[in-house]
């Protein structure tokens, strides 16, 4: 006799699971109850019971990768020692995370509120500075400056909801070279890598950069 195959019960933690691989696979926008409820092979209405609109299932899927997050960064990374190693291991370790899942910044930024998950980083961030003689004062201005990058990504302005890089016409070109030449030589192409890249400008050589000026900047200012 043919045993009856057993059909794994729905719960938030599956459908959740499932849309993150439906969006790393095909992008953001693929990721519907439909969709959904054809990977786990059941009627994308009675998803509704555990993800109760978009909105929840958007802030669910932040939830995921931010959770990924603090899993990535909760030991010291290996050979870190002070407060500047520590904390740029654990950003060089949540960006990893965020190349794994290139939509998540723009879900991130999208959310009205952070996730609670959210807060055991920055609680994190804060316990290593203080540790290393940061004022909570001088803590708090440090994340701010960090922002996004504990995160494992940055934020930036005008970004395209879907990720993709602007496109401009010739015309368009020559007239911003007349009008505005130095942002003209800001965008050609050998300005702009693309190894490791979120976005347009946040690659994995523009992070790095930026964090190590941020990180420089804390260390004088604790002194």
């Amino acid at each position: 006799m043919i045993p009856a195959t057993v059909r794994q019960p729905l719960s938030r933690e599956r459908i959740l699971v499932a849309a993150v691989g439906l969006a790393d696979a095909y992008g953001i926008s693929a990721v519907t109850m439909r969709r959904i409820g054809e990977a786990l092979d059941c009627e994308a209405m009675s998803l509704y019971y555990y993800v109760e609109s978009k909105g929840a299932l958007v802030a669910g899927l932040a939830e995921q990768v931010i959770g990924e997050v603090v899993a990535a960064t909760a030991a010291d990374p290996p050979g870190a020692t002070g407060w500047r190693e520590l904390v740029l291991g654990r950003c060089l370790l949540a960006r990893s995370v965020m190349l794994r899942h290139p939509w998540a910044p723009q879900v991130i930024m999208s959310l009205p509120e952070a996730p609670t998950v959210t807060y055991a980083i920055y609680e994190q961030l804060v316990g290593t500075l203080v540790d290393a003689g940061f004022t909570y004062e001088l803590a708090h201005r440090a994340i701010h400056a960090l922002g996004s990058m504990v995160l494992g990504f940055t934020q930036e302005l005008f970004e395209p909801a879907d990720g993709s890089a602007p496109t401009m016409t010739v015309d368009q070109m020559q007239a911003m070279t007349e009008t505005m030449p130095h942002l003209a030589a800001l965008a050609t192409p050998d300005i702009h890598g693309t190894e490791g890249s979120l976005s347009t400008c946040d690659t994995q050589a523009e992070f790095e950069f930026t964090l190590g000026l941020l990180l420089d900047g804390l260390d004088r200012a604790r002194a």
